[in-house]
């Protein structure tokens, strides 16, 4: 992953520049005309003659700084009538704000170019399914919040075990998803299919009902948490995140059938509920799913801060078996995004295969650590 690169403020341009100019919001969910609208990157306010990084940053939003000097990014709807709110729309520092656009670019290599973060998306390219490995231990032994955004297809695709497998080993912070995978891998669990089809993608007769026969189980019984309760669901993807209480939000579509009771159908409680899990995420894995990645990416900032105040970049994976998802995703302001192009079952099969193997070797080498230091006190 790419190093965070700090910002330079001995620049004339930034030593100069004045203190951001806040002005109160005419109305609820009203801002004041030339407003500084966010980007995903980072961003310091001059405040005080201080450069500051502002609180629960996203792109598409409002800086707001607090009566108590806090100061955070706020979607337009949430500001209330008289909240400072920071104007200007330069992003170069000379109206008190400063968009730090080369925070995670390579260094200037001999060529005299910027090499940027991430390569454009294509199948051809190597998928380096090790360092993935790697960062996603790292997450969950490092006491990190990895989101994970699924699709559908991550259940017909014969992915819905290695889901179940990182829920129950902690890999998972949250997942976010739609209706439909939690309606499918709970048909899967009372039926065994997934829309009426089987575990080896043949339709069964009658089975195109199957997945309104499992929601309404699920209603009967109040909710997903209940039918595991009571047994009528007794594994799968929502099995497994009742029972190690790992958190999920469900939002819906129009198109939804149902839905199950857990689903948010309205859209911005919806997006306050994912939100609530965006801000935490130290890591993001968006699978076979366009519009909940690209909704995702939207709340996400490009980079995560550490303990310590250092930044580093939010590490953002986006599969599919389309190119046209993951740059879309980029297009619409993910840049962080590393693409993957390819099916949701041969992703979840290999990285699985892939953290196994990071594990055996991290134990591997901690079970040697004390005959190393033995052999190297004797000498």
């Amino acid at each position: 992953m790419p190093s965070f690169n700090p910002p330079d403020f001995s620049k004339p341009i930034l030593t100069d520049a004045p203190d951001a100019r806040f002005v109160p919001a005419p109305a609820d969910g009203v801002l004041p005309e030339g407003f500084f609208s966010t980007t995903n990157l980072p961003t310091y306010v001059r405040i005080g003659g201080e450069w500051r990084l502002p609180r629960e940053p996203r792109m598409d939003s409002a800086l707001v700084l607090a009566p108590d000097g806090g100061l955070w990014v706020r979607e337009g709807r949430r500001v209330r009538r008289g909240e400072q709110v920071a104007i200007g729309e330069a992003e170069d520092g000379r109206e008190g704000i400063y968009v730090h656009a080369t925070a995670f670019m390579e260094e200037v290599g001999s060529d005299g170019e910027f090499k940027f973060m991430v390569s454009e998306v294509s199948r051809e390219k190597p998928t380096d399914y090790a360092l993935m490995a790697r960062i996603l231990v790292d997450e969950r032994d490092g006491g990190g919040y990895p989101i994970w955004v699924a699709g559908p297809a991550l259940v017909h695709s014969r992915a819905r075990n290695d889901m179940v497998w990182f829920i129950q080993n902690g890999f998972v912070g949250a997942l976010l998803a739609g209706n439909a995978v939690a309606v499918h891998d709970i048909e899967a669990s009372i039926f065994g299919t997934t829309l009426g089809m089987s575990g080896e993608g043949k339709a069964t007769q009658g089975g195109h009902g199957l997945h309104m026969r499992a929601i309404n189980k699920v209603r009967a019984a109040g909710s997903i948490a209940a039918a595991v309760a009571n047994g009528t669901i007794r594994d799968g993807i929502m099995h497994a995140c009742v029972t190690t209480k790992t958190p999920f939000v469900l939002t819906g579509s129009i198109r939804d059938d149902g839905p199950l009771p857990e689903v948010i159908t309205d859209a911005v409680a919806g997006q306050d509920a994912m939100r609530a899990h965006a801000i935490k995420s130290t890591m993001a894995i968006l699978i076979a799913t366009a519009l909940h990645a690209i909704a995702t990416g939207n709340m996400l900032p490009a980079f995560v801060m550490q303990p310590d105040g250092s930044l580093r970049e939010l590490a953002t994976i986006c599969v599919d078996s389309a190119e046209f998802v993951v740059s879309k995703l980029k297009d619409r302001g993910t840049h962080q995004a590393f693409g993957v192009v390819t099916n949701a079952q041969d992703f979840m099969h290999i990285l699985r295969l892939y953290v196994e193997r990071e594990i055996d070797q991290r134990r591997a080498a901690k079970a040697a650590l004390p005959a190393d230091r033995a052999v190297a006190a004797a000498r």
